[in-house]
């Protein structure tokens, strides 16, 4: 699929190269995990997230604990079980890996807890830094932006288009090269 994509663009990049020849193009790239990165907000969120994550993390380990010792009194003990028992305890015993299956599902899934929380805490940085990668491309009219931190890359690019100086500075942010 990624592939797909990325050949994708590269076909809409020629055809849109071709299209407009004679044109003078402005292309520009910026890296968003590092403009991301440099906003103290979102480090701030991104470590909440990791809080939430490991809590929920702390308890599937809890939880497979508890069934590795099920299973191993379950093994030591089977051959002293009437049938009645050993079914009483395998159904226990599934009915825990079950709950698991769930919980992991509910937190990390892809409708999980997790995404959810992830969407709602980081969106709106995410869409402040598009409008200040919009704003800076067409102050300095630019023609194409790409973000080299996806799917999509670039091989080659003049580091004379690099953005995140003039995105971090839309943004408010300071940066090490001043």
């Amino acid at each position: 699929m990624k592939a797909f994509r990325f050949t994708f663009t590269l076909a809409f990049i020629v055809l849109m190269s071709t299209h407009v020849a004679g044109q003078d193009q402005r292309m520009g790239y910026f890296e968003s995990d590092l403009i991301l990165e440099s906003i103290p907000e979102y480090n701030s969120l991104q470590q909440q997230l990791n809080t939430i994550s490991n809590q929920w993390e702390a308890e599937i380990q809890r939880m497979e604990a508890e069934i590795s010792e099920l299973q191993e009194e379950f093994e030591s003990k089977e051959i002293l079980y009437t049938d009645e028992i050993r079914n009483q305890r395998k159904q226990e015993i599934e009915n825990k890996i079950s709950a698991k299956e769930q919980y992991v599902a509910q937190k990390f899934g892809p409708n999980g807890e997790y995404f959810s929380r992830q969407k709602e805490l980081l969106e709106p940085i995410q869409r402040q830094v598009f409008a200040a990668v919009r704003a800076v491309a067409q102050r300095q009219n630019y023609d194409y932006v790409f973000d080299r931190s996806g799917d999509i890359y670039m091989v080659y690019a003049n580091n004379a288009y690099n953005l995140n100086d003039e995105i971090l500075e839309e943004l408010g942010i300071g940066t090490d090269s001043e």
